[in-house]
């Protein structure tokens, strides 16, 4: 398993293109040869090109405008192929539904449409679509979980999953079942470890909070996971760069 930098973290240093090179730079400085690309500014893909290939970084996944996904998808596929990338991300469903509190048919309205995006990727243009889930996929109806739903009503064959470890230990399930619920269908997972701070509960440097680490990345290997990308949302005043740098030292370590 390759680990690599969730590039949202850095957000804040790749709001224009001259920003986002010298990030990427300093990224392959701190010892990644892997990101995801996220939260950046405004960029030519020929320009994210031949930044990606001046620095060597592998893309394993995106972050993508859902909209873009649904009105402008080939023009997307191939600003991926162009640098390398095979999987087509997306945060979060659309903030419009989540912000009213889902419900069941909310979900499998959302099911169907990434069902849709995931069988035109592959069929023209051998990618995937990836879901990265917050903590209110865990609202649950009856006996179910909205995130077992999603999982259920979706096509393996095209639909993967992006596992966030803290927002699962947030939502109350654990994360090691739901790793081994996404075998076969996880290529990339986000490691972000929680913390409680004056009765509060927060985001930290991956080994430095409370989450089980070394059972994570057990369930990952056993899994067949090929990349993990560090995150670190909300760095609370420190330095993004170096979260990045503890987080890797601490995982090198456990591994």
């Amino acid at each position: 398993m390759q680990i690599g930098a969730q590039l949202y973290t850095l957000r804040e240093f790749t709001k224009t293109p001259q920003d986002i090179a010298e990030t990427f730079r300093k990224v392959r400085d701190l010892d990644f040869s892997l990101i995801q690309i996220s939260g950046m500014g405004e960029i030519a893909p020929q320009r994210l090109k031949e930044i990606v290939d001046e620095t060597g970084l592998s893309v394993c996944v995106t972050h993508t405008s859902y909209e873009r996904m649904l009105h402008d998808l080939d023009a997307l596929a191939q600003e991926h192929l162009l640098i390398g990338c095979h999987s087509m991300g997306i945060g979060a469903m659309p903030r419009k539904t989540w912000d009213t509190s889902p419900s069941r048919d909310d979900y499998l309205v959302f099911a169907d449409s990434l069902n849709h995006i995931g069988r035109t990727l592959q069929e023209r243009y051998g990618m995937t679509v990836a879901y990265h889930n917050h903590h209110f996929e865990f609202e649950r109806f009856g006996d179910e979980a909205a995130m077992d739903l999603l999982i259920r009503e979706t096509d393996p064959s095209c639909v993967e999953f992006i596992l966030d470890t803290y927002w699962v230990q947030y939502g109350g399930a654990s994360v090691v079942d739901y790793i081994k619920k996404l075998r076969g269908r996880m290529s990339v997972c986000h490691l972000k470890d929680m913390v409680i701070e004056q009765c509060k509960q927060r985001m930290c440097e991956v080994g430095n909070g409370n989450m089980n680490f070394p059972a994570i990345l057990h369930a990952l290997e056993e899994t067949g996971v090929p990349y993990a990308v560090i995150e670190q949302d909300d760095c609370y005043g420190k330095n993004p760069f170096d979260c990045l740098k503890t987080s890797l030292c601490n995982l090198e370590k456990i591994l």
